[in-house]
């Protein structure tokens, strides 16, 4: 019996996800673990398998448009086996199905069952021709050079990232598609100098103006849907304190001499937070509409800068880990965030934020509440700062945080003794080992 693959939820805030690159065609024979299609997400770009054996006998949507979460994806049966009864069966859903017709016809899937292919098909095949034929229009060289590239968007994306001509690589992938690790194994020449000039913006003569409209990837209209939902829903009220640093700027060299890995100050920053927030667990909370959710499990997401836009890496029960723990799992997951290899379980669950602009030499700034946490800690740069101390002008390493706050779950007073503790965690770093 022919059996429905269905899109699968793979984050917590995916609501559709876009078909990136179809792996199979109709009449293509699929094996349970087969990937037949990428599909794009909020977060990440993620490979779905049918996890059924059988012939592909249709397909719900041409590359890069969407599937709403637990919409058909594509069909698997036996050849030649009637599937319309799925798609006639599908529950409220009748702008879809008015859709598929002809994107079944265009890729013609049910006259494929038919001995004679050749005569239903051809009326069919007219129809769509003009549509893609419009879109290489503007730069048809492109297209052409992509057609005889077979490599995953990942793989594309990636090579394009480092420099790397992919026409250069050599795929390991199916019927020789270049995949993620081809790229990672190719070492370029020459190449990557050409590749990265090729981006660079063309500027207008005098007096011209111009622009270049980006279409929103899918994780971009997320973070706007999500960030200004917090913002506008969400009563903000920002605290800022200044952090004296110069016994963790020992403290890490100290460490860093012994662990097995090297320890930032983001990854002080996490433990810190973590043992605040043991301390404060109604900054450990969630805003539920119509009760407050104290967590008990204390898990720190860090914001990660990627092309597409933020992605939020989460650090599970960062309380209960040592300081190189915490630098191990924050390694590992930042490199999976960028090189879109991280999971849903592992870019979900936060119950505190942490964004740190350190490293880009900000001062201080204020960060938007990551929903569901209740509150965000951005971090600025550490910078040697003139300061009294005991009637007495001395230079100090200064680290300015800003603590966004919910003011339906967290008060000023409540939010300020959570700064307090972690600052007296970050001067006297001791008490972190302990």
């Amino acid at each position: 019996m022919a059996e429905a693959v269905r899109m699968p939820l793979l984050s917590d805030t995916m609501k559709e996800g876009v078909i990136a690159e179809w792996h199979k065609k109709v009449g293509d024979t699929v094996k349970s673990d087969d990937v037949i299609a990428e599909v794009e997400t909020d977060k990440a770009t993620m490979e779905v398998m049918p996890y059924v054996d059988g012939t592909l006998l249709y397909i719900g949507v041409e590359k890069g448009k969407g599937v709403p979460v637990n919409g058909i994806m594509a069909i698997i049966g036996k050849p030649g086996e009637d599937f319309q009864p799925i798609l006639d069966a599908e529950k409220g859903a009748p702008k879809p199905a008015a859709e598929a017709a002809p994107a079944a016809a265009s890729t013609s899937p049910q006259p494929a069952q038919n001995p004679p292919v050749a005569a239903p098909a051809q009326p069919q095949q007219p129809q769509p021709v003009p549509q893609p034929a419009a879109a290489p229009a503007p730069a048809p060289a492109t297209p052409s050079a992509d057609e005889r590239i077979k490599a995953s968007p990942l793989a594309k994306k990636l090579a394009e990232d480092k420099g790397v001509d992919i026409s250069a690589v050599k795929g390991s992938g199916d019927n020789g598609r270049i995949i993620k690790r081809d790229v990672d194994s190719y070492t370029p020449a020459a190449a990557p100098t050409t590749a990265k000039t090729a981006p660079v913006m063309q500027y207008q003569p005098v007096g011209t103006e111009g622009h270049t409209d980006t279409p929103l990837s899918q994780m971009r209209k997320i973070i706007a849907q999500k960030l200004a939902g917090s913002l506008f829903t969400a009563p903000h009220f920002y605290l800022t304190m200044s952090i004296v640093m110069d016994k963790a700027i020992d403290a890490r060299k100290a460490i860093n001499d012994m662990s097995p890995v090297k320890v930032s100050f983001n990854d002080m920053v996490i433990k810190a937070c973590a043992m605040a927030l043991r301390r404060h667990p109604e900054v450990n909370s969630s805003w539920m509409g119509d009760f407050i959710r104290q967590n008990h499990h204390i898990h720190i997401g860090t914001a990660v800068s990627v092309d597409e836009g933020l992605l939020v890496p989460v650090i599970k029960f960062a309380d209960q880990k040592s300081l190189s723990q915490i630098a191990d799992d924050a390694k590992t997951l930042i490199e999976k965030a960028r090189t879109k290899k991280i999971t849903p379980q592992e870019f979900t669950g936060n119950t505190f934020t942490i964004s740190n602009l350190g490293m880009m030499d900000i001062d201080e700034f204020t960060a938007i509440i990551n929903p569901p946490d209740s509150c965000i800690l951005a971090v600025g740069k550490i910078a040697p700062t003139a300061v009294v101390e005991n009637n007495t002008v001395v230079v100090r390493q200064i680290m300015k945080v800003t603590l966004s706050c919910d003011h339906r779950v967290v008060d000023g007073a409540v939010g300020s003794k959570f700064l307090q503790t972690l600052k007296a965690h970050l001067e006297n770093p001791v008490t972190m080992l302990v």
